[in-house]
């Protein structure tokens, strides 16, 4: 478990299925145009169905078991808002992977969805051992976009036709941190930035899911 105040990272469970299904609902028109989705199957292929949440939390393990994800939700005030996942994790000489999430609209703009990023990547980079994390978001997103800028994460480019999201696929841009460019950690950073923003009197936007392998 990882904590900041009132913002938890901790492992996705089987019996978060009635709060994650809550949020997920009455989210729906907020996260629909950032959530991944499942193309269409080539001519004379198998049709792929979403998951449901059961299979979805035992993919999400089993991945995990195997060290190629890290799957955690996001509390906030001792209440399930939100997921966050370090995805497509590569080790021997590349030791890198990708970070999605989503975020419930309610608690957007509060600090929660960067606090969680930094420290997920502080963990990534001090105890998991990788050297590079990246997040790919849509240009469109611009307040997702916010969140990796806030942080200091690289823009690297841009992605085409990179994901499956909202029934097409969608260009993507790439925002990556290595080990070396976060030496003092990246939640004592964030944790600067917000104080250095709160004196001068600026304040947060709300921040949209983020697109990502979940």
């Amino acid at each position: 478990m990882l904590r900041d105040g009132e913002i938890v990272l901790r492992p996705i469970r089987l019996r978060d299925q009635r709060a994650w299904r809550e949020v997920n609902r009455r989210n729906r028109d907020w996260l629909r145009p950032w959530e991944a989705t499942i193309p269409p199957p080539a001519p004379g292929g198998p049709l792929a169905h979403r998951p449901t949440y059961r299979q979805m939390v035992r993919h999400l393990r089993s991945e995990a078991n195997a060290g190629r994800m890290l799957p955690f939700v996001i509390e906030y005030q001792g209440r399930l808002v939100g997921q966050l996942t370090v995805a497509g994790i590569t080790w021997g000489s590349m030791c890198s992977g990708h970070v999605g999430y989503w975020v419930d609209e309610a608690v957007a703009g509060r600090g929660v969805m960067p606090t969680a990023v930094a420290l997920v990547v502080d963990h990534c980079f001090r105890t998991v051992g990788l050297h590079r994390v990246e997040v790919c978001i849509r240009p469109e997103n611009g307040p997702s976009r916010r969140v990796v800028e806030k942080l200091g994460f690289r823009e690297e480019g841009l992605r085409p036709r990179y994901l499956h999201i909202d029934g097409a696929w969608r260009d993507h841009l790439v925002f990556a941190l290595t080990a070396e460019e976060a030496p003092e950690g990246l939640l004592r950073r964030w944790h600067r930035s917000r104080a250095r923003g709160a004196s001068h009197g600026t304040s947060e936007n709300p921040a949209r899911p983020g697109t990502g392998i979940e």
